[in-house]
C-alpha cells in the first residue's frame, strides 16, 4: 500500500490543501493520503491559532467526499512538540516501510529539511515529494545532496500544483473583514463562519 502524507496545522485547512493532495495521489497512484494534523509543531511554537481537536474536526469536514483521503490525529495527540521523524516511526511500527510512505512537502520546507530532527533518518522511512509554493524557487538537487547526502534518490520534485493560498492569508482576510469565498471547502467556511473563528475579539 502507497500512503501520502500530508502534514501541517491545517489552521485552517483550505482548497490548496485539497488540491496537492489530488494531485499527488494521481500523479503517484497512492491509495491513501493521510492529512496529519499537527498538535504543537516545533517550528511554530505559541503560533497556532485554534486547538487542536478544532483543526482536526476543520480537516475532516474539508475532506469529506473525497476518496482515499484520512485525517490522521497521532501528533495532535501527541504530548509536546511534534515531530516528522517520530510520525515516520510510529508507522514503521504499524508495518509501513520507508517505501510504503510519500511525505508531501513544500519546495521552502525541502530547504530547510537539514534543519529538521533526524533529517537522514527521515529520508530513509519516507520518499519526499516536494511541490511547489508561490514565490519560492526550485530547490537544487546539487545543493540538497552536499547537505544531506543521499536524499536526491529518496526525492520527487513536482512542477504543479502551483497554490496560491494559504492559511495565514485567510486568517489575515477573515480578521480584516475581507471575503474567503472559494479559498475554503465549503463544509470548512460554513463551520468557520458559524463559531467567528479567527475574527478579531
Amino acid at each position: 500500500m502507497k500512503i501520502g502524507l500530508l502534514g501541517g496545522t491545517f489552521d485552517p485547512p483550505h482548497l490548496g490543501h485539497i488540491q496537492i493532495a489530488r494531485r499527488v495521489k494521481d500523479q503517484l497512484g497512492l491509495d491513501i493520503v493521510l492529512f496529519v494534523v499537527a498538535g504543537n509543531p516545533r517550528l511554530k511554537p505559541g503560533k497556532v491559532n485554534i486547538s487542536a481537536k478544532e483543526r482536526v474536526h476543520m480537516t475532516s469536514l474539508a475532506i469529506k467526499g473525497e476518496d482515499g483521503f484520512m485525517v490522521s490525529t497521532m501528533e495532535a495527540e501527541r504530548q509536546g512538540p511534534t515531530y516528522t521523524i517520530e510520525t515516520l516511526k510510529e508507522l514503521e511500527k504499524q508495518g509501513l516501510s520507508g517505501d510504503d510512505i510519500y511525505f508531501i512537502l513544500g519546495w521552502d520546507n525541502l530547504t530547510k529539511l537539514k534543519d529538521w530532527r533526524e533529517p537522514q533518518e527521515i529520508i530513509k522511512k519516507c520518499f519526499l515529494v516536494a511541490v511547489p509554493r508561490t514565490g519560492i524557487p526550485k530547490p537544487e538537487i546539487s545543493q540538497l545532496e552536499k547537505e544531506l547526502p543521499g536524499i536526491s534518490a529518496r526525492l520527487i520534485i513536482l512542477e504543479e500544483p502551483v497554490v496560491d493560498v494559504s492559511s495565514s492569508l485567510i486568517r489575515e482576510k477573515i480578521q480584516q473583514g475581507e471575503g474567503i469565498t472559494g479559498m475554503l471547502p465549503e463544509g470548512v467556511e460554513a463551520y468557520i463562519e458559524k463559531n467567528k473563528l479567527y475574527s478579531r475579539k
